[in-house]
């Protein structure tokens, strides 16, 4: 646990060693920003007494932070070892496969919700300004973040996965992107398809991301919800796993 613990200290301390976690944070505050005042504004123009998490959720500015950050955040986790010969070094060293594997993704997930917290101050903000109690529930913003978390698993996993395929820290970017989107448009609304066979609705509804986080940002931690994002979280992270100890084929 120490050394895991040492590893998953390195990776942090990387995002706030080089610009790129300043970037990213700053790029999240600013998303956030801009999804923010559409929320205000949708406020101010119809008042309503749905949760405003639902309400922030349906902005494309909530999607628009998970989509963009978390390529950024993963691309160099293996491909940046690669590209500057550390790896083997670190594969050398007493260390198991999947502590560096674990490690890494527990570095970047931490980082994710570290680009996230900003949020619950500005929620707690905007309860002072607006005296709206009803919209802020305790449970309602803890259930949010445990979608946003359990999302940002999930992207955080493939990530690692893109980056282990490549010595690219753009490559593993952009695979991490294909990743991303795909998984998201393959279940974005999917009871709006007339064309597909009946037997598929269900399961692009499991699928569909943007219905569980809606369920999330309702105040509803839904089981089969949870069970899917660490079913599929652990699988990208198995994937990784195999990647890494194909180094030993070699």
């Amino acid at each position: 646990m120490r050394v895991f613990m040492a590893l998953v200290r390195r990776e942090l301390g990387a995002y706030f060693n080089s610009l790129t976690g300043y970037v990213v944070i700053a790029a999240v505050l600013l998303l956030t920003g801009f999804g923010l005042l559409d929320l205000v504004e949708r406020i101010r123009d119809q008042p309503n007494d749905v949760p405003v998490t639902e309400l922030f959720y349906q902005t494309a500015y909530f999607w628009l932070v998970v989509l963009l950050s978390s390529p950024v955040i993963t691309m160099r986790s293996f491909a940046a070892e690669k590209a500057s010969g550390t790896y083997e070094a670190l594969m050398t060293t007493p260390v198991g496969d999947w502590q560096v594997v674990l490690a890494k993704f527990a570095g970047s997930l931490g980082f994710y919700l570290l680009a996230w917290l900003p949020l619950a101050g500005t929620l707690f903000a905007l309860r002072q300004i607006t005296g709206e109690a009803a919209l802020f529930e305790p449970r309602v913003i803890a259930a949010t973040f445990t979608g946003i978390a359990l999302v940002g698993s999930l992207f955080m996993s493939m990530g690692c996965f893109a980056s282990a395929l490549t010595r690219s820290d753009i490559i593993a970017a952009m695979l991490s992107f294909l990743f991303g989107i795909g998984l998201w448009m393959l279940g974005y609304r999917p009871d709006a398809s007339g064309l597909l066979p009946m037997w598929a609705l269900p399961v692009l509804e499991h699928l569909s991301m943007t219905r569980h986080m809606e369920d999330f940002a309702r105040g509803l931690v839904v089981g089969r919800h949870v069970v899917f994002y660490v079913s599929t979280t652990w699988l990208f992270l198995f994937l990784t796993h195999r990647v890494v100890q194909t180094r030993r084929w070699k």
